[in-house]
C-alpha cells in the first residue's frame, strides 16, 4: 500500500469537530503525517515546509483558495480531499490544469439537508412555523385549530425544483407522506430516474401553479440567480409555502419579501440573501416566515460524516482505486 504525505487544512474549529481521535487514528494508518499534521495558513513558514512534502491535502471549511503560488509551494500534490460540500471557493483553475484530484464530501453533506428539507416540509404543511409564531401574540390550543383544513400533510401537491443530490433524496423521504403528488423540475434530470423514487418531472411553470409547498434544491451559478422571482412567485397558489436550503441568491429576496407581506405566501428559509439579513429586514419580522441560520448542512457530529468520506477516498487513492466522487471543472459548471 501506498503511503503518501498528507497535510489537513482547515480552521481551528472545524478541525476539532471533525478529526476525533477515532478520524485520526484512521488517518494515521493510510498516511504519513508530518509535524504539524493540521493548519489554516499555507502561507506560514511552517506550513510551506509541510507543503514541500505533501501529496495529499484533506481540506474543509476555512481551507484557504489554491491559488498558482500556493500550488507552486507543492510539487508533490496529487490529490485534495474535501471534507465538506462545495470546492467551488477551493479550487482554481490550476488545480485542473496540473491535473491534481479532486473529490468533495458534498454526497455525505445531503443527508442532513435532505432531513431538514423533509422536516420544513412537514411543518409546512400544518404550518407549525405560523402558528408558532401567532402563539406568542395570541396563545391558541387545539379547540382554535382543529376545524381548519389546511393544517395537512395529507393530499398535498409538493414541487422539488432541482433533482440534486439533496433534491433526489427529498422526494425520496416524500415517499412517507401520503401526497397527492410530488412534482419535480430540472432540465439535466431523467424522467424515467425521477418517476422511479416517486416524482413526475414537469417544467417550472407548471410546478409552481400546482405545487402547494415548494423546496429549493438549486446550485448557486451565474443562471440560477434569482431563478425564482416576482413572476414565478406570483404562480403559486395562494397559501403556498416556499422552503428554501440551496442558496439564499437562487431567490429574489425583495419579491418574496413582498409575497409574504401580504400574507398570500409563507416561507420557510435556512438561506437568504444577503447572509444574514440586514438588521430591521421586514422579511425577518413576518409571523409568517421562519429563518434559520444555515444549519441544514452538516453541524456538530454530522461532520464526521463528511469526515469519513474523505477518509474513505484517502483509502481508494492509497490503493490505486478511482475515486467515488471525483469533482471536475466541468461539473463546477452545474453543481454547487
Amino acid at each position: 500500500m501506498h503511503r503518501p504525505q498528507a497535510l489537513l487544512v482547515m480552521q481551528p474549529e472545524t478541525f476539532r469537530i471533525q478529526f476525533g481521535p477515532q478520524e485520526l487514528r484512521r488517518l494515521r494508518s493510510l498516511a504519513d503525517l508530518g509535524d504539524p499534521i493540521w493548519s489554516d495558513d499555507l502561507d506560514a513558514p511552517h506550513t510551506r515546509a509541510r507543503l514541500a512534502e505533501t501529496e495529499v491535502l484533506l481540506t474543509s471549511w476555512g481551507c484557504p483558495r489554491l491559488t498558482p503560488p500556493r500550488l507552486d509551494a507543492a510539487p508533490r500534490l496529487r490529490a485534495v480531499l474535501h471534507c465538506a460540500g462545495s470546492v467551488r471557493g477551493l479550487v482554481s483553475d490550476e488545480v485542473w490544469r496540473r491535473g491534481i484530484l479532486v473529490t468533495s464530501a458534498a454526497a455525505a453533506n445531503a443527508t442532513p439537508v435532505a432531513e431538514f428539507t423533509f422536516a420544513a416540509i412537514v411543518f409546512a404543511g400544518k404550518k407549525a412555523h405560523v402558528l408558532a409564531a401567532e402563539s406568542r401574540l395570541r396563545p391558541a390550543d387545539w379547540e382554535a385549530v382543529h376545524h381548519r383544513e389546511d393544517l395537512s400533510n395529507h393530499g398535498r401537491v409538493i414541487g422539488i425544483v432541482g433533482f440534486s443530490r439533496i433534491g433526489r433524496r427529498v422526494v425520496e423521504r416524500l415517499r412517507t407522506l401520503d401526497t397527492a403528488e410530488v412534482l419535480v423540475t430540472d432540465p439535466y434530470a431523467d424522467p424515467a430516474a425521477v418517476a422511479a423514487v416517486g416524482g413526475r418531472l414537469v417544467d417550472l411553470d407548471t410546478l409552481l401553479a400546482a405545487s402547494e409547498i415548494v423546496s429549493l434544491h438549486l446550485p448557486e451559478l451565474p443562471q440560477t440567480r434569482h431563478a425564482i422571482g416576482a413572476r414565478e412567485l406570483a404562480l403559486l397558489p395562494d397559501g403556498a409555502t416556499l422552503v428554501n436550503t440551496a442558496r439564499g441568491a437562487v431567490l429574489d429576496t425583495a419579491a418574496l419579501e413582498r409575497e409574504c407581506a401580504t400574507g398570500r405566501l409563507n416561507a420557510i428559509l435556512d438561506v437568504t440573501d444577503p447572509e444574514p439579513l440586514p438588521a430591521g429586514s421586514l422579511l425577518a419580522q413576518l409571523p409568517n416566515v421562519m429563518i434559520t441560520p444555515h444549519i441544514a448542512g452538516s453541524l456538530g457530529s454530522e461532520t464526521r460524516r463528511l469526515s469519513a468520506h474523505a477518509l474513505d477516498e484517502l483509502e481508494r487513492y492509497v490503493h490505486g482505486e478511482p475515486a467515488l466522487d471525483a469533482v471536475t471543472s466541468a461539473a463546477l459548471e452545474v453543481i454547487a
